[in-house]
């Protein structure tokens, strides 16, 4: 979708690995990278010219087909509500989706996401399975309908394959409802390989188990061992009080804790939640180069708690942002409650800062996209060569941006309201979203307004 690939766009503001620019030529290829980034540069002759230009987001942690059930699930039930009420709804939510469904919802998420600023997103896919627990005559069926979607939408696409085989920690046997999650380390590894000729500069492909109560270990070894080299690897990990009492009850040590003492992990990890870590977690995880893959949006709606922020920032920790459940879309609201989060819990304002970047705004999204980057395994992270062509031009007639000093710009984005600043966005060198609508925005949303229609309906 979208318009021609190579071309150029002159920015008078743009936002460069070391900070703000004026007067930035970028340029980007046919294949959709940045050729040349080139600073106090000339507009040339018709060239288009924008204010302001960042970086596209990389949403790092995504279930597509949970967006359909946004709204849905705000309803008190007769006990206490947590995590684990709400789990039981989506499975039965699950249950009957079917994977031209499934492509729909992905294309409206993929859609909505563009246009709030995410530019890539990390597919945690676990819908492996038929209604009846089988799988499909092509076990990549529904991974390949998410790649569908995030072809229609233009957005890029790390495909995360999910190992799921337990209910519980100690190979618990799954439940009925768990029926369509279910693979082991070869089913893993076959859908991994039927999608590897779909790889490319605006897909990869990686795997994620589950979380250590859904995957062994030792299956955990042996996939991360045959996957090839570089392929990014997420988990879940150490997201709920209850899970992490499971883990000691199991093996004595705290999830995060057993997964280092088991598992050589290093930069291609992304350890998605880590809420209830303790101190020597949280410097396991940074000297590792790991990636904690934050989601502030979801983490408060499922009541799950607060990640320990700026002792993982003083570490050294690197850290991206994803929407997760999909409650929300949007990489400035995920990134003004990461550190809205941290501001309630320590008393303290501009927490998410460091001394050689005080502007909280502009170190959050740096941050963010090149951990992002980092989860993702694919050429992001920058408005530099070599990198994808994957940029956002912001409203510079919003009142929001009305006479503000270039330094307080990312300040204003995330801190200033709740209207979108978002006007243009181009994805791998093609512009998929224009004065804030998505370019297939409406065929999209027909489709889902359909899909909803029959899901509702049952």
């Amino acid at each position: 979708m979208g318009g021609a690939l190579s071309g150029c766009l002159f920015a008078r503001h743009a936002l460069l690995p070391q900070g703000w620019r004026r007067d930035v030529l970028l340029e980007w290829d046919a294949a959709g990278d940045l050729t040349a980034v080139t600073e106090n540069a000339a507009a040339p002759l018709g060239a288009e010219v924008a204010e302001y230009v960042l970086p596209g987001m990389v949403n790092l942690h995504s279930h597509a087909f949970q967006r359909a059930l946004g709204g849905m699930t705000e309803v008190a039930g007769d006990g206490p509500d947590s995590f684990w009420t709400w789990r039981d709804l989506m499975y039965r939510f699950a249950r009957h989706i079917t994977p031209e469904q499934m492509e729909t919802i992905a294309a409206q998420l993929f859609a909505e996401c563009l246009r709030h600023g995410y530019t890539a997103v990390c597919e945690f896919h676990y819908l492996q399975r038929d209604m009846a627990g089988a799988l499909y005559a092509r076990p990549a069926e529904t991974a390949e309908r998410v790649l569908a979607a995030a072809r229609l939408s233009g957005i890029g696409l790390t495909m995360l394959p999910v190992l799921y085989s337990h209910a519980g920690f100690g190979a618990q046997a799954l439940k009925e409802e768990q029926a369509r999650f279910r693979t082991d380390a070869d089913d893993v590894l076959r859908i991994v390989e039927a999608l590897a000729p779909r790889r490319g500069g605006q897909v990869e492909v990686g795997f994620a188990p589950h979380s250590l109560r859904a995957a062994g270990v030792a299956q955990i070894r042996e996939v991360a061992q045959a996957l090839p080299a570089g392929r990014p690897i997420h988990i879940h990990i150490a997201e709920q009080q209850g899970e992490v009492r499971q883990c000691l009850d199991y093996s004595g040590r705290r999830p995060v804790q057993y997964l280092y003492d088991q598992i050589d992990i290093d930069a291609r990890w992304c350890l998605v939640h880590a809420t209830h870590v303790q101190p020597d977690e949280v410097a396991l995880m940074a000297a590792s180069g790991a990636v904690a893959g934050l989601c502030p949006t979801t983490e408060a709606n499922l009541g799950d708690g607060l990640f320990p922020l700026a002792e993982f920032i003083a570490a050294g920790g690197r850290f991206g942002v994803g929407s997760d459940s999909h409650v929300s879309q949007s990489p400035v609201e995920e990134l003004r409650w990461l550190e809205y989060g941290q501001r309630l819990q320590r008393q303290q304002r501009n927490v998410a800062a460091t001394p050689e970047q005080r502007h909280v705004g502009d170190y959050l999204w740096q941050a963010a996209l090149q951990g992002g980057a980092q989860a993702s395994g694919r050429k992001l992270g920058a408005l530099a060569p070599g990198c994808r062509a994957d940029l956002l031009v912001l409203d510079d007639a919003h009142v929001n941006l009305c006479g503000v000093a270039i330094a307080d710009v990312l300040g204003s984005v995330l801190f200033c309201g709740n209207d979108k600043l978002v006007r243009d966005v181009l994805c791998g060198g093609r512009w998929q979203v224009r004065d804030g609508r998505h370019v297939a925005q409406d065929a999209i949303a027909a489709a889902y307004k359909r899909t909803l229609a029959q899901l509702r309906a049952l």
